[in-house]
């Protein structure tokens, strides 16, 4: 009868972020820039890869699917937190937050796989570059592209289906600027200890193990650099690798900090994800078109 008079919750009301007031104007055209940014030069790598035939090419065909994902991530939680900003547009609705959840790890999900299939694409291409075309042909590619997006949204439906099956009957304040799983189950009404546990080792497991993948993968390929006798392909594979473990540490460097450091402040912490969700889409095109020729040109063309 105690849980009939309790009222459900149907909306959720975002903070948004700590200890900005008064600085709202100056983040709301920062963060708006930023995020201009991103679509524009994610959709510039899109439009170069697909309308020059010379960058039909595995490595490049994954770069696209980075390129989706980056539009999509930085899409989640950018426009509600303008909006937070300008209109202070606080509320969400539970189908709005749901969404939020899903495709936060949905897509972080793949971009996590996908750059432990980009690394073991230029394993391929470097340790073992006369069977690469054989071995990375279209098929095997288009398996491993779909399997990345296919498994992460296995992952993301388990991850909000426990999330979202809790009752949510109190408070419906989210002391934070987007709905992920920890701020909104603190709001549950019954007790959390599975989904907790559940998500903890789905979100530290996943990036761990496609961590060391990755790792695995350029032992391999720092041992092929130092057997190779060709200084000219040397420094073209080492470019390549370059720019891809760049955007490596961008993603797993503050994923290490925000799981490994539970002690960090929320404002710290905030200013993390703030990272991760806004900038890190923006950096990705931009490292790989800094340092890569062939980009450069088909931009030109």
């Amino acid at each position: 009868m105690e849980m009939e008079n309790r009222t459900v919750v149907s909306e959720f009301i975002l903070l948004g972020i700590p200890n900005t007031k008064g600085f709202e104007t100056i983040l709301f055209v920062t963060f708006l820039a930023f995020y201009l940014c991103t679509l524009l030069s994610n959709l510039l790598i899109l439009l170069a890869i697909l309308s020059d035939t010379r960058l039909h090419t595995p490595m490049y065909f994954f770069l696209c699917n980075l390129s989706i994902v980056d539009l999509g991530f930085s899409s989640i939680s950018t426009p509600k937190l303008l909006a937070n900003l300008w209109a202070k547009s606080r509320t969400i609705s539970l189908g709005g937050c749901m969404s939020q959840v899903f495709f936060y790890h949905f897509l972080g999900s793949t971009e996590c796989l996908l750059y432990t299939v980009m690394a073991y694409d230029r394993y391929v291409a470097i340790c073992h570059p006369l069977r690469y075309l054989l071995i990375m042909n279209r098929r095997v590619c288009a398996l491993l592209a779909a399997g990345t997006w296919i498994t992460s949204s296995f992952h993301a439906t388990i991850l909000t289906s426990l999330t979202f099956t809790l009752p949510y009957c109190g408070s419906n304040v989210v002391d934070y600027f987007l709905c992920d799983i920890f701020p909104v189950i603190k709001l549950a009404c019954a007790d959390t200890y599975v989904i907790e546990t559940v998500t903890f080792t789905n979100t530290g497991m996943v990036p761990m193990t496609c961590f060391l993948l990755i790792l695995a993968s350029y032992i391999r390929i720092a041992v092929s650099l130092v057997r190779m006798r060709s200084a000219e392909r040397g420094r073209k594979a080492v470019s390549t690798c370059t720019s891809h473990l760049t955007v490596v540490c961008f993603f797993f460097g503050p994923c290490a900090l925000l799981y490994t450091q539970p002690s960090l402040s929320n404002v710290l912490a905030t200013l993390i994800q703030i990272f991760c969700d806004v900038v890190t889409p923006m950096l990705n095109p931009v490292v790989y078109t800094l340092r890569n020729k062939e980009v450069k040109a088909a931009f030109k063309k």
